[in-house]
This record gives C-alpha cells, structure tokens and sequence, in this order.
C-alpha cells in the first residue's frame, strides 16, 4: 500500500489555525495529495479529535481533506511497544507508550512517508521512516 501517513501535529496547524504553521501545513498536504493517498491511523483520528465537539465534526474534516483512516497493524503495535522500551530506558516516568511510537511503527511497518513536524523521537527510534517536515 502506497502513502504518506499524516502526524496530528500537521493537522492540528489546518484545525487551530496556527498562524506559525498552518501555510505550511496546508501547502504540504496539498501538494502530496495530489500523488499520494493520505493517511492516518486511529491514534491520529484520536489526538485530532479532540478539538471538536462531536464525531460528526471529526468526520467532515476527515472526509474534506481525503484522509482515509487506517487501523494499525500488529506488527505495527509491536514495534512500538520495543521503541517505547527502548525510550523507557533513556526516561523516568512514562509507563505507556507514546502517540508518536504508534505512528513511528506504523509508518515504519507500511513503508509510509511520514509529514510531521515533530521529528525528534522519530528520527532517533524509527530512522529508517522518511520524514517530510520543514527544514
């Protein structure tokens, strides 16, 4: 399956409106949609759909932007599972893995591109994802 998986934080820039980054935001994704099919998992869905009042309001925005929502993988929850215990050696605290370990691996495992601009924690425990983030 060929794509490009979209992190939240991508999404959250359209849906707030961020006056920092939402041109770019806007721009990316216009611009790899019209090659690429665009994803995001249920983790994504879950993180974006917290601004909005009902599921209904999530949908629409899901539908406008051609998002097709997929589920992950096990392999996928696998490897993120090793990441985060991987991150957990290096951290106090944290006893559940992260958002971004889900859509690491997942990007990983489907061979996604990922867009985000965050690209801190997937470029240590998931190097071999592509990344497309601003420079």
């Amino acid at each position: 399956m060929n794509g490009i998986l979209v992190d939240s934080c991508v999404l959250l820039d359209l849906f707030t409106n961020d006056p920092k980054w939402v041109a770019w935001s806007e721009d990316i994704l216009e611009r790899y949609s019209m090659t690429n099919t665009l994803y995001i998992n249920s983790m994504i869905y879950t993180e974006v759909s917290m601004g909005f009042e009902n599921i209904e309001e999530v949908e629409r925005a899901v539908y406008d932007l051609d998002l097709k929502v997929l589920e992950m993988p096990r392999e996928a929850l696998f490897l993120a599972g090793k990441a985060f215990l991987a991150y957990r050696k290096n951290k106090d605290g944290k006893h559940s893995p992260l958002p971004d370990f889900f859509i690491g691996a997942h990007s990983s495992v489907s061979k996604f591109d990922l867009i985000t601009r965050d690209t801190s924690k997937y470029k240590t425990y998931f190097p071999q994802v592509r990344l497309i983030h601003p420079v």
